[in-house]
């Protein structure tokens, strides 16, 4: 033990306090005092003050005993004490006091010891039990990794001579292990350029950073006559005050398991790829912007070209015949190749199926097919075509996938990869076939959001009766009045049920009145559904939506709130774009408005959308309304906010009571603007339903109250 003071006094030098240092410090911190015969404190070291926190000159010169000994241990404490006063050393675990009053389990030495009258005294080494313990659980792991361990490990000092280096790696290099130590790495393995690797280790040492798979190659005294390959891992052995002592090192033979690192590394990029489909196909409901996004996502990473054909029957329906019968237009391109005639690939061109061809038959069977080297120019049969046959020449490979969702075909996705590239292999396929398969639904998608628009005209006979579903957890009830005139405007509601027992709730305000107003209403409302059947939480909807509405013309402007009602989390997950905020009144009658991200309204671009968590306990009322029923020429908007909480009373009544009281007490004239109410009542919720995804997201997130009525 190195102390800063002597154990013993003298009688120019009198006791005084034991200090500490060295590696035991970091590691064990050894606790030392000392007793004269009566057992006063005369000695206490600073390791006894980090470990049982009295200072010396509060316990120097008091009695030990009702100090640092429990009082259930005083009659033990005793039996030791004279024990040791008549020359014994005793071993012992005993609890030793803290200065807060809490018990310090401790492994002691006690041995007998003069004072300065040349009595018998005590002197108590200890360590605390838990460091103890530590430190052996430390050695027994450090113990086992070096002699159990399957991957290579070694430690070096400061000068890079090995120090410890166990079995398998000696292994490795076919040297024992015992003929490592005090030698380098260039003296024990010099054919693996051993030279740049203690470049690595110096680096590691200078700027106390770990390297890791550092790759190496060469021939070792193991196996001689074949080159293996491993991987290496550098890091900086530290003290517990960041000293460096030298370097760990580990190390893999790799070489069996290279194929398995490539192909796994392949597994990776695809997972990778897959989980971005999901991310970027279908982002909105574009139908060609859709065929855009599969083709940047499948060229170059996994084909050199790729298009997507639709059938034109699916494209326009309703002029479905004879004279549409067969023929694909072209509606997504992308090739590597610079030399391709762009203009015989260019989006936007239709052509006949050739009878008998590969492409008639992907499409009648709604089967992939692959194409071989030898195959490829039968894609085209035009004799005029010789560019094109010329392009189709380069290629290597091909493969046809059909597009197919809701068990139709819409048409077909060829990729392609050069000459100089391996064919698809079976993996290849399966994910061109996975991300072809989303891509169909997303077109299916967006092939119905263009349908369902064209329908925008039918919504005022639509919301004039608008049956609202029964959703798990919710009552709902709803209420759409036009404008004095009677025109349909741009405000509607809707409600549907979602995947895991959830419901969407939705109310819009579309700028402008007139028909115009209501179809993009129309277009809104169907997009909203669309979406909800992908399960989009509420801010990606509204991202959606907003590029939507700019899709419609720069004039273009809306509001609208999006809810997602969960009834297993009691809550909801609502997110706004520019529209008033709702209103939530609980079973006690306290009504607040959300003070949530108010967001962008949608058309501008900006896109700034956000979620708000919200509680609603059962019995809880949910108000979304458009501000038709809040703003007027006669009040602002504080003032119909006032006016719609005061109106909300009386909560256990029918919710289409309530309804109406808002909409009597609010408007009690015809109103200047049409207006939307969407009301809905939480109610307890069926037992142990799926967690859905505002629970998930946003679990303990308190809902935001701007003013309480």
């Amino acid at each position: 033990m190195d102390t800063h003071e002597p154990v013993g006094g003298t009688p120019d030098r009198p006791l005084t306090t034991a200090g500490y240092a060295g590696v035991l410090r970091d590691l064990l911190p050894v606790a030392l005092w000392r007793t004269d015969a009566d057992g006063h404190v005369v000695e206490w070291s600073l390791a006894a003050q980090d470990v049982l926190g009295h200072l010396p000159s509060d316990i120097i010169g008091r009695h030990a005993k009702p100090i640092l000994v429990p009082e259930a241990n005083w009659e033990l404490a005793e039996r030791l004490a004279a024990r040791v006063r008549a020359g014994d050393a005793v071993a012992a675990a005993l609890p030793v006091r803290h200065r807060d009053g809490h018990l310090v389990p401790m492994e002691m030495w006690i041995c007998p010891a003069a004072d300065r009258q040349g009595r018998t005294g005590i002197l108590a080494i200890a360590v605390e039990t838990t460091a103890v313990l530590h430190m052996r659980d430390s050695l027994a792991a450090l113990q086992g990794l070096f002699s159990q361990s399957p991957i290579g490990l070694a430690l070096l000092g400061p000068d890079l001579r090995f120090l410890r280096v166990n079995e398998a790696l000696a292994r490795m290099n076919g040297v024992p292990a015992r003929d490592h130590l005090g030698k380098r790495l260039t003296e024990v393995a010099p054919g693996i350029n051993a030279t740049a690797l203690e470049t690595v280790m110096r680096q590691v040492l200078e700027r106390g950073e770990a390297v890791v798979d550092v790759r190496r190659t060469g021939r070792t005294p193991a196996d001689p006559g074949h080159e293996r390959t491993w991987s290496c891992s550098y890091a900086p052995l530290l003290d517990g005050t960041g000293r460096r002592l030298g370097v760990v090192a580990s190390l893999i033979d790799i070489t069996d398991a290279q194929r398995a690192h490539v192909e796994a590394e392949r597994a990776r990029r695809r997972f990778a790829l897959l989980a971005e489909a999901g991310t970027r196909i279908g982002t909105t409901l574009d139908l060609r912007q859709t065929a855009e996004e599969v083709v940047d996502l499948l060229v170059p990473r996994l084909a050199d070209s790729a298009d997507v054909h639709l059938r034109q029957e699916v494209l326009d329906p309703e002029e479905a015949g004879a004279s549409t019968h067969g023929v694909l237009r072209r509606v997504a391109m992308s090739f590597e190749d610079p030399s391709a005639p762009a203009e015989a690939l260019a989006v936007g061109l239709t052509y006949q199926v050739p009878p008998g061809s590969v492409y008639e038959r992907v499409i009648a069977d709604g089967h992939p097919m692959d194409l071989h080297q030898a195959d490829i120019p039968a894609l085209v049969r035009d004799p005029r075509a010789d560019r094109l046959r010329g392009y189709l020449a380069r290629l290597g490979s091909a493969r046809l996938v059909p597009l197919v969702a809701r068990g139709k075909v819409l048409g077909a996705v060829v990729v392609t990869r050069t000459r100089g590239r391996e064919p698809f292999d079976q993996q290849d396929r399966v994910l061109i076939d996975d991300l072809v398969a989303r891509a169909a639904l997303n077109i299916d998608n967006a092939l119905m959001y263009s349908r369902q628009r064209e329908a925008a005209l039918t919504l005022r006979r639509s919301l004039a009766d608008n049956a609202l579903p029964k959703v798990t957890g919710l009552e709902l009830a709803g209420r759409y009045l036009p404008t004095s005139d009677h025109q349909v405007g741009g405000d509607w509601f809707d409600a549907f049920a979602l995947p895991g027992g959830r419901a969407g709730l939705v109310i819009g305000d579309v700028m402008g009145h007139g028909v115009h107003a209501a179809a993009v209403m129309g277009q809104l409302r169907t997009a909203v559904r669309t979406l909800a059947r992908l399960d989009v939480p509420p801010d990606r909807m509204l991202a959606s939506l907003d590029a939507t509405v700019a899709d419609l013309g720069e004039n273009e402007m809306a509001t609208c709130v999006y809810a997602i009602h969960d009834p297993a989390a009691g809550a909801c997950l609502i997110a706004r774009a520019g529209h008033p905020p709702p209103a939530v009144a609980d079973a006690r009658g306290t009504i607040a408005f959300l003070d949530g991200p108010p967001g962008t309204p949608l058309g501008t671009g900006v896109r700034d959308f956000r979620t708000e968590h919200v509680p609603l306990s059962p019995g809880s009322l949910l108000v979304l309304y458009t501000d038709g029923l809040i703003e007027s020429r006669e009040r602002d908007l504080d003032q119909g906010m006032e006016q719609l909480a005061r109106s909300l009373r009386h909560l256990d009544h029918p919710l289409d009571e309530i309804c109406d009281r808002v909409l009597g007490r609010l408007l009690p004239s015809a109103a200047p603007d049409d207006v939307a109410v969407l009301l809905a009542r939480s109610r307890d919720a069926a037992p142990d339903p799926p967690k859905g995804r505002a629970d998930r997201d946003h679990p303990n997130e308190p809902a935001r109250k701007v003013r309480e009525w």
